[in-house]
This record gives C-alpha cells, structure tokens and sequence, in this order.
C-alpha cells in the first residue's frame, strides 16, 4: 500500500515503512548506478529470492520510489530505474555506506 494511504506516528517510521527492510535498501542502492533489469537486480542483491525482490520492487513501485518499464519483446524485457523521490534517497543510502564500512572495519566486539 503507497505511503500516502498510511498513518505515521514519526517521520523515521516512513521512512522504514517505505525505504527498510533486507532488500529495499539494497535495490534502491544499485539503483543509483542506473537502471537495472530484474536479473541483475537478483544477482547484485546477494542472496534475496525472486519472490522476495519481486515483492519489494512492487511495493517500490506503489510507494513511488522504482519506475518499472515494460518493453514488448519477445522474451519481454523489463527494466527497472528510480524515480526523482527515489533518488532523493541517496544521501541517507551513501551515509548508510559509509557508517557501515566504518562499522565493519572497527568494530572490536561488544565493550566490556
């Protein structure tokens, strides 16, 4: 269901309720690079299953954030890129980058 149709009690709960979870953040970010066909999607991914990332690009799609495009081939080919509200996600993915890649090269374990 798009964002638009939900009650937020914070602006940080929309934010998760559109852009969180295991693949959103994770599509949205390859995204970034341009545009991307299902298959590459998958394999960039690491790991998500094709109902997974089938779901999450749907629910991308309701919420604004992918335009997915259709072209009428035989096979059918399908291309997904990001929208301008999608984009405007980059500097929230590209700060969870690099906190992620400060995390993981520092990280010592739980303090005692």
């Amino acid at each position: 269901m798009p964002s638009a149709d939900r009650q937020f009690q914070c602006p940080v709960a929309a934010t998760i309720a559109v852009a969180g979870g295991k693949w959103k953040p994770i599509i949205v970010f390859h995204l970034l690079d341009g545009t991307r066909r299902f298959g590459e999607l998958k394999k960039l991914s690491g790991g998500a299953s094709q109902r997974a990332l089938t779901m999450h690009l749907r629910e991308l799609e309701a919420d604004g954030i992918v335009s997915r495009r259709v072209y009428a081939e035989v096979p059918p080919r399908v291309e997904y890129s990001l929208t301008e509200r999608g984009r405007s996600l980059e500097p929230v993915l590209r700060a969870m980058k690099a906190w992620g890649s400060e995390y993981v090269t520092s990280y010592k374990g739980p303090e005692k």
